[in-house]
């Protein structure tokens, strides 16, 4: 199996330059300590290079292996130490202890520091029979120099992992809040295809089937009737693409998809569209009428010719509808009641899709729907929105 890596990195993974810059520690310790075995008379310099370069050639892999190469270093700067008083690899081991505290746990740390600071100790007592205090504060101080540089190394590191994996939470929450979002989309578009589809289905089949009886008497009115058709297939088309033109998310500007939602100030025309498929429509309008967002026009919209639509498909001779929209100071209150002419049972129209669709249409502005049978052997929907809570959003 071949090994792959990239420029500048060893077998190991690790970068060129972390060895050579570890290496040139190494080198820099054993060059601290060689000074002094030179005022040995007792033993050999070859030997006492030597013994120096055994101490400290594990620094190298201080990195990849901190714990073993600071036992290594302790172990043998003591026995170094015993040997030849001249043998100091105190840089060297600080250089260990730093290693072990920047990268270990913090127990092994603090066990690695006690033993450093044990080995100098004795270290200062071995030297100095009296006035040893000094030496002792002094080498004191290095082992928590190097122990407090150790710790600030590892509060860094550990400092910008946290930051890293906050990061990575931000991104995965961005994705997860715009998956959110686009099934959000999704599910209104759902609605609004529904509506459409529904709607503008029903009242060309209510105006065929009144093309067809008008021909044989009235062949003039089947084709202005058909032309009526003809024109509510459009609309429903233009419709249809300019919802899939939100979905394919072209760069390109799609026309279509530039043509204002239907408002309120369409209800005529959907009044006069439902009346010319032969449901005799009537619309009140009660109170001073306020300034309302896009959103809120379009789902008073939607919930009307829901309502409609469900008259068109249940209603059959001599059905009528009356549609009432009345504003408070605080309340937009719209109700949608037909006669029921040619629907034998008005309680089955409580099932399928549109009543679910206008209930998650006034949750979104915390509203409420009601359907129910009325007193005209009918159906009426009500529909109430808070326009104090609407206007805040």
């Amino acid at each position: 199996m071949m090994n792959y890596r990239t420029p500048g990195e060893d077998l190991a993974g690790r970068p060129l330059t972390r060895w050579a810059f570890d290496s040139a520690v190494a080198l820099v310790a054993v060059a601290v300590a060689s000074p002094y075995v030179f005022y040995d008379d007792e033993h050999a310099l070859a030997v006492a290079i030597a013994v120096l370069l055994g101490v400290h050639a594990p620094l190298v892999l201080r990195r990849t292996h901190p714990v073993p190469v600071f036992v290594w270093v302790l172990v043998t700067a003591a026995a170094a130490g015993l040997w030849n008083d001249h043998v100091i690899a105190g840089l060297g081991l600080l250089i260990a202890l730093y290693t072990v505290v920047a990268t270990q746990p913090r127990p092994s740390g603090i066990v690695a520091t006690a033993a450093v600071e044990l080995l100098m100790i004795l270290a200062a007592l071995r030297a100095a029979s009296t006035n040893w205090w000094p030496d002792i504060l002094l080498l004191s101080s290095l082992v928590g120099a190097a122990a407090g540089m150790g710790l600030y190394a590892s509060t860094r590191r550990a400092y910008l992992a946290e930051l890293l994996a906050h990061a990575a939470y931000l991104e995965i929450e961005r994705d997860q809040q715009g998956a959110l979002a686009a099934a959000a989309e999704r599910n209104r578009i759902s609605r609004e295809m529904h509506d459409i589809v529904a709607h503008h289905l029903s009242v060309m089949v209510a105006l065929s089937d009144g093309a067809v009886a008008a021909t044989t008497s009235s062949p003039d009115r089947g084709i202005e009737v058909m032309r009526t058709v003809s024109e509510t297939g459009r609309s429903a088309l233009a419709d249809t693409r300019r919802l899939l033109g939100v979905l394919r998310r072209q760069q390109e500007p799609v026309t279509d998809a530039l043509i204002p939602t239907p408002g309120l100030a369409e209800l005529d025309n959907l009044i006069e569209l439902v009346r010319s498929a032969g449901i005799a429509t009537t619309l009140y309008v009660h109170g001073a009428v306020p300034v309302l967002a896009d959103g809120i026009q379009l789902t008073v919209y939607r919930l009307i010719q829901e309502a409609l639509t469900n008259t068109l498909k249940h209603g059959g001779p001599g059905t009528s509808a009356v549609v009432t929209i009345r504003y408070t100071p605080r309340q937009l209150i719209v109700s949608v009641e037909d006669n029921g002419a040619g629907t034998p049972e008005p309680a089955t129209r409580d099932r399928g899709a549109g009543l679910i669709g206008m209930r998650e249409r006034v949750l979104a502005y915390d509203g409420s729907v009601t359907a129910r049978p009325n007193s005209r052997e009918g159906w009426t929907v009500t529909v109430t929105l808070d326009l104090i809570d609407s206007a805040a959003r």
